[in-house]
């Protein structure tokens, strides 16, 4: 079943084309630091050069230059040579130039490089919450819809309940009453928000999956409840789940994105959301710093994208209609 799930990813174009972007990003962000030029939070490049024989006594001494950029400091020992580190501070707000491909932020940060720095944190976060809010969701679904009764009645509930609070709001009072920062808490945030949406639709399927015959068949013929649910029913559910993990974790980078862009996540770490905070606040919009906040929502956008383009496989998969002959 692996095997013609595959298949099917990669016969299908619109799916291929969503797997070639999405591994494209992913390439990126395991190879950050051979691609990346610079550190994300560099504004500085040291250099350092032998300058001649050595010296009589030990001394340190600073060089005034021109630039104020550019800070020359020359070390003279009794044992080496001299040698003189020169100190080339990244100007601030630059346009884009062959240095550097996006610019500069307020800071002098590289932006090419925080971009490909920050697609390991987006990434990360998207595609982990998208995975554990699926194995959540699968789990509650398959012992609400196959057990029933008062369990079915106390998930039922809870999940009614979390489906009436807005999503968005409950994300903001949740990030606000929690004093600690960083990845780890938007990615807590995101479960509570996110997994009532996919429980409920997979609870439906495995009720629909529950009154078949060769479920019914296996359960007149005495079998476990166990064989039931993970060899008659989980297989049939792997399309959907798959079409909620890429639909959870598409949500998942665009909240992790809308928090740390409204100034409710760790500011310190680099990410897409976080890039955008900074262009934001700085107004790159009201300047025209296209190359400031344009890149990050471009790359969240594509992203997304090669998500949905994957759904499509995954449509074929799920409903035999639309296959190929």
């Amino acid at each position: 079943m692996i095997k013609g799930f595959l298949r099917t990813l990669v016969s299908n174009g619109k799916s291929l084309v969503g797997l070639l972007i999405l591994g494209a990003f992913i390439l990126i962000a395991l190879l950050a630091p051979i691609i990346a030029p610079y550190p994300p939070k560099a504004d500085r490049v040291e250099t350092v050069v032998a300058l001649g024989p050595p010296a009589t006594n030990e001394e340190q001494i600073k060089e005034e230059t021109p630039s104020a950029d550019l800070d020359i400091l020359t070390y003279r020992s009794t044992t080496t040579k001299d040698y003189q580190k020169v100190i080339h501070y990244f100007p601030l707000r630059a346009k884009p130039s062959a240095a550097h491909i996006l610019g500069t932020d307020q800071a002098g940060h590289d932006l090419f490089s925080q971009l490909v720095w920050g697609s390991r944190v987006s990434l990360f976060v998207g595609l982990s919450t998208g995975l554990f809010v699926t194995l959540v969701a699968l789990a509650l679904s398959l012992v609400s819809g196959y057990l029933g009764g008062i369990v079915d009645d106390v998930i039922s509930f809870f999940t009614n309940v979390m489906l009436v609070i807005p999503g968005l709001p409950l994300m903001i009072v949740i990030a606000a009453y929690i004093t600690m920062r960083g990845v780890a808490p938007i990615i807590i945030i995101l479960c509570i928000s996110e997994w009532p949406y996919p429980t409920r639709l997979l609870r439906s399927q495995v009720l629909t999956l529950k009154n078949r015959d060769f479920v019914r068949v296996s359960a007149s013929l005495g079998e476990r409840t166990s064989f039931i649910v993970f060899r008659e029913i989980l297989p049939n559910m792997i399309s959907i789940a798959m079409a909620e993990f890429f639909a959870m974790s598409m949500l998942a980078m665009l909240g992790e994105a809308t928090l740390e862009f409204i100034g409710l996540g760790n500011v310190a770490v680099v990410s897409w959301g976080t890039i955008l905070f900074w262009a934001q606040t700085n107004g790159a919009l009201l300047s025209g710093a296209w190359w400031w906040f344009l890149p990050p929502g471009l790359a969240i956008a594509l992203v997304g994208t090669s998500f949905v383009l994957i759904n499509f496989a995954i449509d074929e998969i799920s409903n035999p209609r639309l296959r190929k002959r």
